[in-house]
């Protein structure tokens, strides 16, 4: 009876793992914290290419913090003509001319 039990758990934990990783994704009318940026990647504070843009920055940062990599603001959303090629988000935090931008959740532009 444990062995079953003990299999199942070993079984049930990536799973469980991997839904809390899911990014969850908002409608861009819910941005109320700037414009909607225009990201070429969002990527982990801690990532390699993130931490090399943040450290000449004096940027110091958790390692989970979602950091949008080259972004440019999109100026009214739902607009022809203002579209993202790359990874539409809504960031929270500060804004490094662009080069990094701080606390960016993905969002729906078509919502």
């Amino acid at each position: 009876m444990f062995s079953r039990i003990s299999t199942l758990f070993i079984f049930a934990l990536p799973l469980l793992a991997a839904a809390g990783a899911v990014p969850r994704t908002e409608p861009a009318s819910q941005c109320n914290t700037g414009p909607v940026q225009c990201c070429n990647s969002v990527q982990q504070a801690s990532s390699p290419s993130a931490a090399s843009l943040l450290g000449p920055l004096g940027v110091v940062l958790g390692s989970n913090v979602p950091v949008g990599l080259t972004c440019s603001p999109i100026s009214a959303v739902g607009i022809a003509g203002n579209s993202c090629s790359a990874q539409p988000v809504c960031c929270t935090g500060n804004n490094f001319n662009g080069l990094v931008v701080v606390g960016c959740t993905p969002v729906n532009l078509n919502l």
